[in-house]
């Protein structure tokens, strides 16, 4: 039933994207138009997708010695849902954009490279052929690379970083796909499950775990995500970082632990000291940082640790935990770095501590960025606490000897997670205007402020309303080993607190009308100070925890990139890249020796698997 169908989402933006490239710079409007419809007609098939599973598209492409290459494309309920808000989030994106972006001289290779991340993101969730599922993941690794790139000259150093970790990564998951073939006999994601016994499936696994984990931003193979975010556009971290690429690294460490592999609970140990480890050290890295793009990418890591920590456990409770917390992560990190790109426009900075009192003067985009930190610090009735919850669950009922350090953890991280919010609350809205948030006089344009409350709204109604996605979405992805827990009454426990929120406010106001306090003017060596350079900044508020005794030798690790894998491998590299400069001289003939060598290597290889 409409099998090609399947193929819009891929080819639409695709077709889109060449067609930006060929047109002059000179008609700006025209690129942002076709981006929005190209994303628009593919979030309208993804819907179409979603409502009535077309049945799998087979088109072969090559047939030669054994060898065969075919565009096929199926819909698993997964992959559907993933592919829903995929593409949602490229609507709202490339609406955001328009405001965001007009003025930027890289206007052109943004939309550009916008379109092929979203085609690349539709190939990998609906391919089920492995060579078209690598083409796919290297077309979103490349687009990520250029969008970084947009930032200006300063963004290089983190795209390339973002490049070489993600390419490392990519190529362990060749390695680990070549070996799925190997075991399998077939180029079909969807045969059957390996199980984890003998050396080859286990390096297999964990060649694609890593693959994964880079994708996704785990511990450690996440440098990559805060080097991005320095000078990156905020609505490229809100697209790729933030969205995309936690959808698609999830989603494949799911497909390995729920289809690809039948883990064993030695796996299940590594993945759940994995997440353990990225909920703690993300965040306590998150608490200390001064400028809001690294603050927000800290926590886009963190935040991973809960999804790895939810599929860790193998249960049908904690796989849904983990699937609907990368859903619900994706919703308020997306709105966080919109926010983040609002405040950034109508100030010229991301650094705390220049910023101030901006929630008279932007009070919208103010009340986004509340729910949404309220939503990522697991804060009732947000859609955070929900999915949380879920992944605590899973974790008690592993019944390990260890469950109890990973749900401390899992908590811990929570807390500390809305610790570091109220510092961003106040650094950026709540506290004394600063001289450059005095210059601010109003909200960004609509097309900005629409998709931040979007997706704040969306925060609230996936927890007060979590029985929706969880039966819309998550019963058809988990089947019917999965069975809807009991969290709470979310319309008794919303109106509990409403309640106690107007008790609050009540009392307050109360306060206020029966005793006046009279204010006088505070007066230094005689001298009346100025408010706005002697203020009480919040990034202040956490800067002992530097000094504390277990946390100052990793905090002084991670500043000289001890911790760092690109820092451990970049001198190889380095070294490397300058013997093969050596090495091409510009001669034909050397060239020639260097592919003719290459064809010996790859000979070899078949024949080793063969």
């Amino acid at each position: 039933m409409m099998p090609e169908l399947l193929t819009i989402p891929l080819l639409l933006p695709l077709a889109a994207a060449i067609l930006i490239f060929i047109l002059p710079r000179r008609v700006p409007w025209v690129r942002e138009v076709l981006t929005l419809l190209a994303a628009a007609a593919a979030f309208a098939a993804a819907l179409r997708i979603f409502l009535i599973r077309p049945e799998p598209l087979r088109m072969p492409l090559i047939d030669l010695a054994g060898f065969s290459l075919a565009l096929e494309l199926v819909a698993s309920p997964l992959a559907s849902f993933i592919l829903l808000f995929a593409a949602g989030y490229g609507v709202l994106l490339s609406l955001y954009s328009f405001s965001y972006f007009r003025a930027k001289p890289q206007g052109k290779e943004y939309y550009a490279f916008f379109s092929i991340a979203l085609a690349g993101t539709a190939g990998v969730l609906l391919a089920e052929h492995l060579v078209l599922f690598l083409i796919s993941w290297e077309l979103v690794t490349a687009s990520l690379y250029f969008l970084i790139t947009t930032g200006g000259p300063e963004a290089r150093a983190g795209a390339t970083k973002t490049f070489a970790m993600l390419g490392a990564g990519d190529g362990f998951l060749l390695l680990g796909l070549g070996l799925l073939w190997r075991i399998n006999g077939s180029f079909s994601l969807r045969a059957a499950a390996v199980p984890l016994q003998g050396f080859l499936p286990t390096l297999a696994f964990l060649a694609i775990l890593l693959a994964a984990a880079a994708k996704a931003g785990a511990v450690p193979v996440h440098s990559w995500i805060p080097a991005a975010s320095d000078e990156a556009p905020a609505s490229v971290m809100a697209l790729l970082p933030a969205a995309i690429d936690k959808l698609l690294g999830i989603y494949l460490l799911a497909r390995l632990a729920m289809d690809i592999f039948v883990l064993n609970q030695a796996m299940s140990i590594l993945l759940m000291s994995i997440g353990a480890v990225t909920i703690l050290a993300a965040v306590l890295l998150a608490l200390v940082q001064h400028n809001l793009r690294r603050l927000l990418a800290y926590h886009a890591v963190s935040q991973v640790g809960y999804m790895v920590l939810g599929i860790g456990t193998l249960t049908p409770i904690g796989l849904a935990g983990a699937l609907f917390h990368m859903l619900n992560h994706s919703i308020y990190k997306s709105c966080l770095f919109l926010c983040a790109g609002a405040v950034e426009q109508k100030t010229g900075t991301t650094e705390l501590s220049e910023l101030g009192g901006l929630a008279r003067c932007m009070p919208a985009t103010f009340t986004a960025c509340l729910i949404a930190s309220l939503a990522i610090s697991g804060v009732p009735p947000f859609n955070g606490f929900v999915s949380k919850w879920f992944v605590y669950q899973g974790v008690i009922e592993t019944g390990s000897r260890y469950s109890f350090i990973f749900l401390v953890a899992a908590m811990f991280g929570s807390a500390l997670t809305l610790a570091s919010f109220v510092k961003v609350l106040y650094s950026l809205f709540l506290g004394q205007p600063t001289l450059r948030t005095e210059r601010v006089k109003g909200e960004v344009s609509a097309v900005m402020l629409v998709p931040m409350l979007l997706l704040a709204f969306l925060c609230l109604g996936f927890g007060v309303y979590y029985p929706f996605p969880v039966a819309a979405f998550l019963l058809p992805a988990l089947g019917s080993g999965f069975t809807p827990p009991g969290v709470y009454s979310s319309s008794t426990a919303s109106a509990l607190l409403l309640l106690g929120v107007a008790v609050g406010l009540v009392i307050y106001l109360t306060g206020r009308m029966m005793k006046k306090a009279r204010i006088v003017p505070s007066f230094t060596g005689g001298e009346q100070p100025d408010h706005r350079t002697n203020r009480i900044m919040g990034t202040h508020f956490y800067d002992t925890i530097r000094a504390l005794p277990l946390l100052r030798r990793m905090y002084a690790s991670q500043e000289k990139g001890r911790l760092d894998p690109y820092a451990w491998f970049g001198g190889l590299g380095l070294g490397l890249t300058g013997l093969l400069k050596r090495a091409h001289n510009g001669l034909l003939a050397m060239y020639l020796s260097w592919s003719l060598a290459g064809m010996v290597v790859l000979i070899v290889l078949l024949v080793f698997l063969l």
